[in-house]
C-alpha cells in the first residue's frame, strides 16, 4: 500500500481518539486491517505515526491505548540547598554570544564565524581519513600528538627573530580548546584568591574562567591601541600580581592590535616584575589588513605563555588548542591538564593536524582574508549610515568584531530586547567588562551568516536606538 493509505488510516484513528476517553483500548490490528482493507504493514505504520506524535501508546503483550495525560508531580529538590551550601564564587551565565539564533534572525551577536568562512571541504575529508586511521581507536600522549606539537611550535618559531631560541615541540601542550586552557593557566600561574591583571574590556570567556577558578581580577583600561603601560606597571606594583592576561592581536571585543613599541614596553614591564604574560592569540588566522604578531615570538625566557585555538578557524567541532610554555611552568600546566582531562581526543587532534597541513589550508586563509574584509566593510558602512548616534572607535585590522560605543543614556537591556523583537540579535557590551562598564557598547560580529542582511540589521538597530 502507498504512504497515502497509512496517512488515511492515521487520520481516521486520530478522529476516533479525539472522542475516546483517555486509556481507551484501540481495536486490534486484525480488526483494523479488515476495517480499512489494508495490509498489516500499513496499519502498523499508521499506529507508529500516532505513537510518535504522543497520541496513543503501545503496551507490549496487552494492546494499544489512547495515551493518558499524566499530571506531573512537582519535584522537591530543597534538600540540595543544605547539601550544596553557598557557592564560593558567583558564576554568571554564559555570554549572549553563545546563544543560537533562529535562521530568520539577523545574527550579529555570535562569537563564531559562519560556516561559509570555514574550510568545510578540508574538515569533512579529514574526518573521513581519520576515521580509518589508528587515531580513531588509540590513546594519544598526554601532551598531545607529537606532529601537532611540532606544528604549533613551528608556527610560532617562524615569527621568532634571529638571536632568540624558537620554541620546541616539547614546549607545547595540546588542550581541548582555549576555554579549558584559560582555566588551567589561571589555576596554575595565578592561584585562587590571588590577583590577575586583565585588559578591560576583555574576552568574556576569560572573565568566566577567572570566576570559576576564584582568582581576583584587576582591570587594566584598554582600547583599540591596547593598555596604558603606566597603568599596567602601577597595577603590578600595587597588587603584587604575577600574571597579566591579554589579547595583543585583534582583541575581543575591541579588535585592537598592539604596536611593536607597546608590545616591547609591556614585555619589559612583565619581566621587571618577574611575572607572566598570558597571551591569547585567538584570532591568529583572522588577519585582514595585517597579520597577527605574537609577543611570544619575542620572548625565550619563559615570561610569555602563549595559547592559540583552532576551534574558530577550523571548525567548532574541532575543539583543539595549542599552549606553549617553557620551564617549570610548562610542567605545572601539563600536570593540571592531565588531572582535568587526561588527554585530548586523538581523533580531533588528527583532524586538526590533517586540515592545517594541507596545501589548501593556506589557500583557504588567503581567501578568508578577502571575505572578512568585505563583510567588515559592509557592516561598517551600514553602521555609519543607519546608526548615526553611535561611535565606531576604530576599524579593526583583523578579528571578527566591531566595538560600537553608544550614547551614555542608552538602555542596553531594552535595546537588545527591542532589536531581538524586530529580528536582529545583538550582544550587549557589558559582558566584556571584568568590573563596572565604562560606557554603553555593542559588540557586533561581521563574520556571521547572511552578510546581505547587514544593512537591514543596522537600520533596525538605528531605529530602536532612536526610539523614545
Amino acid at each position: 500500500m502507498s504512504n497515502s493509505s497509512s496517512d488515511r488510516i492515521a487520520l481516521a484513528l486520530r478522529e476516533w481518539v479525539a472522542s475516546a476517553p483517555a486509556g481507551a483500548r484501540l481495536p486490534s490490528t486484525r480488526s483494523l486491517v479488515a476495517r480499512f482493507e489494508a495490509s498489516p504493514v500499513t496499519v502498523q505504520k499508521a499506529l507508529r505515526t500516532l505513537i510518535g506524535q504522543g497520541i496513543i501508546e503501545s503496551r507490549p503483550g496487552v494492546g494499544t491505548f489512547v495515551r493518558t495525560i499524566r499530571t506531573a508531580r512537582p519535584s522537591d529538590y530543597s534538600w540540595q540547598t543544605a547539601a550544596l551550601g553557598s557557592p564560593r564564587q558567583r558564576i554568571t551565565a554564559a555570554s549572549a554570544a553563545l546563544r543560537t539564533a533562529p535562521n530568520d534572525v539577523i545574527a550579529l551577536h555570535s562569537g563564531y564565524p559562519d560556516k561559509e568562512l570555514l574550510p568545510e571541504r578540508l574538515v569533512r575529508a579529514a574526518f573521513t581519513r581519520v576515521a580509518r586511521s589508528e587515531a580513531a581507536v588509540s590513546r594519544p600522549p598526554a601532551a598531545g600528538l607529537p606532529e601537532l606539537q611540532s606544528w604549533f611550535a613551528a608556527e610560532l618559531g617562524n615569527a621568532t627573530p634571529m638571536g632568540l631560541t624558537a620554541p620546541a615541540a616539547s614546549d607545547v601542550v595540546i588542550l581541548p580548546g582555549s576555554q579549558s586552557g584559560l582555566s588551567t593557566l589561571f589555576r596554575t600561574l595565578v592561584d585562587p584568591g590571588r590577583p590577575l591583571l586583565i585588559e578591560s574590556p576583555s574576552y568574556w570567556g576569560a572573565i568566566l574562567a577567572a570566576a570559576q577558578v576564584g582568582v581576583e581580577l584587576v582591570p587594566i583600561p584598554s582600547d583599540a591601541n591596547g593598555p596604558n603601560p603606566a597603568d599596567l606597571a602601577r597595577a603590578f606594583a600595587q597588587t603584587g600580581a604575577r600574571a597579566f592576561y591579554a589579547q595583543p592581536n585583534f582583541a575581543n571585543p575591541t579588535g585592537g592590535q598592539w604596536s611593536p613599541e607597546l608590545a616591547n614596553t609591556v614585555l619589559g614591564i612583565v619581566r621587571d616584575h618577574g611575572a607572566f604574560l598570558i597571551e591569547d592569540d585567538w584570532a591568529h588566522d583572522f588577519g585582514i589588513t595585517t597579520d597577527s604578531a605574537p609577543l611570544a615570538a619575542h620572548d625565550d625566557s619563559g615570561h610569555v605563555v602563549y595559547i592559540r585555538s583552532l576551534t574558530k578557524s577550523v571548525s567548532p567541532s574541532v575543539r583543539v588548542a595549542g599552549l606553549i610554555a617553557r620551564g617549570p611552568a610548562r610542567e605545572r600546566i601539563l600536570a593540571d591538564t592531565q588531572a582535568q582531562s587526561m588527554y585530548v581526543s586523538g581523533a580531533l587532534q588528527a583532524v586538526a593536524l590533517d586540515v592545517v597541513t594541507q596545501p589548501a589550508w593556506r589557500t583557504h586563509l588567503r581567501s578568508l582574508r578577502g571575505q572578512l574584509a568585505f563583510r567588515r566593510d559592509l557592516l561598517v558602512d551600514a553602521i555609519r549610515e543607519h546608526v548615526t548616534a553611535a561611535h565606531l572607535e576604530a576599524i579593526p585590522r583583523g578579528g571578527l568584531n566591531l566595538w560600537l560605543r553608544l550614547p551614555d543614556d542608552t538602555n542596553l537591556l531594552r535595546l537588545v530586547r527591542d532589536c531581538e523583537a524586530e529580528g536582529v540579535a545583538i550582544a550587549a557590551g557589558d559582558d566584556w567588562f571584568p568590573a563596572e562598564p565604562t560606557g554603553r557598547y555593542l559588540r557586533l560580529n561581521y563574520s556571521g551568516p547572511s552578510p546581505g542582511a547587514f544593512p537591514d540589521g543596522a537600520r533596525i538597530i538605528g531605529e530602536m536606538l532612536a526610539a523614545p
